[in-house]
């Protein structure tokens, strides 16, 4: 084998939902686009806002093509990490400065920064299941291990009660989603707040800060006049993570940032470190052009009506049916419990009926499914004979 033992089990476990994707095109291929139903990819179809279309002209047309395209500090641009500072300031009054920002590739690039920064050989990140399974892969990247808190499965609330035994001298992360991928779940700040007490205790006993990963790319995605708590104001040792990808449309432009309290224990080495990792990692620096372009767009409001309405009509149609159904309180996925004990079987009838669903085995919830609602409208009308038919075939 010529790749790396460790490739070789990256590529066996490869990602679940990329390959249904691809499935879903090539049934696409045989059948026509209009009779498949594809939930798979979290890939939204909301259009891009029109000022982020303004702002791509604008900054094309204002400045010279050495300054739009060019190298800047490792950490962004200057005045883009200042405007996402005031921008955070405005919103949750955290004292942060441009120095304290590190414009990244996407929530992705800045978890690896992180994770390049922190982890030794067999350190650990705990994740909360149900979480995004690419975690694993990102925390094994640098030699890590990924532990996994069970699935609070009466309500998806973080299992902070089941946290305190997975931790030990190696550990050096705890991941929080919030809203959650894939259960939709907004978790409370009376919740953070318990984990926060329970971290700080921890911290005390293994004599080492523990940093929460705050992974919040859907922050603005909350239906219900529910709101999602600003973790870095109610747990001390937190990185902060956000992409641009789900509220303006812009997943294929990789556009994100972190944010670092001065709070934080070690506030100076880890900033130093995110800058670094962000070279050393190959990334040299967040895409250019597209930092200009969130920084003028900081204010705009995603589209949060496209994805309620998608929401709203599947969670009642699929309850109907006799579907169990997690009421998503945020992001755009709806967890839906398999009715066969193996929930690739259900993945399979689904199939069967030209729907395309993702079993949740690898984000450690197994007997569930995702369906990602972040398509269009008429297409969920289209699949809905078709999920009729599958609630018969699974006898509901």
């Amino acid at each position: 084998m010529v790749i790396s033992k460790n490739m070789e089990a990256l590529v066996a476990g490869s990602s679940t939902i990329r390959k249904l994707f691809e499935e879903g095109l090539q049934l696409a291929a045989e059948v026509g686009a209009e009779n498949v139903y594809d939930f798979s990819l979290g890939n939204p179809a909301a259009p891009v806002p029109a000022k982020v279309t303004q702002a791509i002209k604008d900054i094309l047309a204002e400045n010279p093509d050495s300054y739009v395209h060019g190298y800047m500090k490792n950490a962004g641009f200057d005045e883009v990490r200042s405007n996402v500072a005031n921008s955070l300031n405005k919103k949750f009054d955290m004292g942060y400065g441009p120095e304290d920002i590190v414009m990244t590739v996407g929530a992705a690039g800045a978890m690896n920064c992180v994770f390049r920064a922190l982890l030794g050989y067999e350190d650990e990140v705990i994740a909360f299941a149900p979480y995004f399974g690419e975690y694993r892969s990102y925390v094994a990247n640098y030699g890590g291990i990924l532990k996994v808190v069970p699935a609070k499965l009466d309500d998806f609330d973080l299992n902070v009660d089941a946290l305190d035994e997975l931790i030990n001298e190696k550990t050096k992360c705890v991941i929080v989603n919030n809203p959650n991928n894939p259960s939709g779940k907004v978790y409370p700040a009376s919740t953070l707040q318990k984990l926060a007490e329970l971290l700080e205790k921890a911290e005390k006993r293994v004599g080492h800060p523990i940093y929460v990963i705050a992974d919040e790319p859907y922050r603005e995605l909350v239906y219900d006049g529910d709101e999602v708590p600003y973790i870095p104001s109610i747990i001390k040792n937190s990185i902060y993570m956000y992409s641009f990808s789900k509220t303006l449309s812009l997943p294929g432009e990789r556009i994100g940032y972190m944010a670092l309290s001065k709070r934080m224990d070690y506030y100076e080495e880890m900033i130093g470190a995110m800058v670094v990792a962000n070279r050393c990692l190959g990334y040299i620096n967040a895409p250019s052009l597209f930092q200009l372009v969130v920084s003028r767009c900081l204010d705009v409001d995603v589209d949060l009506e496209f994805y309620d309405k998608n929401r709203k009509l599947l969670y009642s149609k699929l309850t109907e049916l006799g579907f169990e159904v997690v009421k998503p309180q945020g992001a755009f996925y709806l967890l839906v419990k398999s009715p066969y004990e193996n929930e690739e079987e259900f993945v399979k009838a689904a199939k069967k009926n030209h729907i395309i669903l993702v079993s949740t085995k690898t984000f450690g919830c197994p007997g569930y499914v995702r369906i990602a609602y972040c398509v269009d409208y008429k297409m969920i009308e289209r699949s809905l004979p078709a999920f009729e038919q599958l609630a018969k075939d699974c006898g509901l």
